[in-house]
């Protein structure tokens, strides 16, 4: 039986921000997909791959985002965070190890 494997968030959006990516060298390589012992393998994803919502750096609609509190809105409602999610079901991992949550100030 063959393996199923889950896409990471440069394959899904075919952003181009992986290394060797169509767009690496014009926006940088993104910071989910560079090698990270702390986010590897985390919501069974490569490097940040599947856990991109909680990386700062993301390129989100052509632009580069900030951290999670200040990109919550855009990527909770991502299509790839929602697959992520149902993928994952009691397993999801929202952020990163040691990573807070901080609501957004108004």
């Amino acid at each position: 039986m063959a393996k199923i494997t889950k896409q990471n968030c440069w394959e899904f959006k075919q952003c181009g921000r992986e290394p060797g990516g169509k767009r690496a060298a014009e926006f940088g390589v993104c910071p989910a997909a560079l090698p990270n012992l702390k986010l590897d393998g985390l919501n069974n994803g490569k490097e940040g791959g599947r856990i991109c919502w909680a990386v700062a750096g993301t390129l989100c609609g052509d632009k580069i985002q900030g951290d999670f509190a200040k990109k919550q809105a855009s990527c909770l409602g991502c299509d790839f965070f929602a697959l992520v999610k149902s993928e994952e079901g009691y397993k999801f991992c929202l952020l990163t190890p040691g990573q807070a949550y901080q609501p957004p100030k108004r």
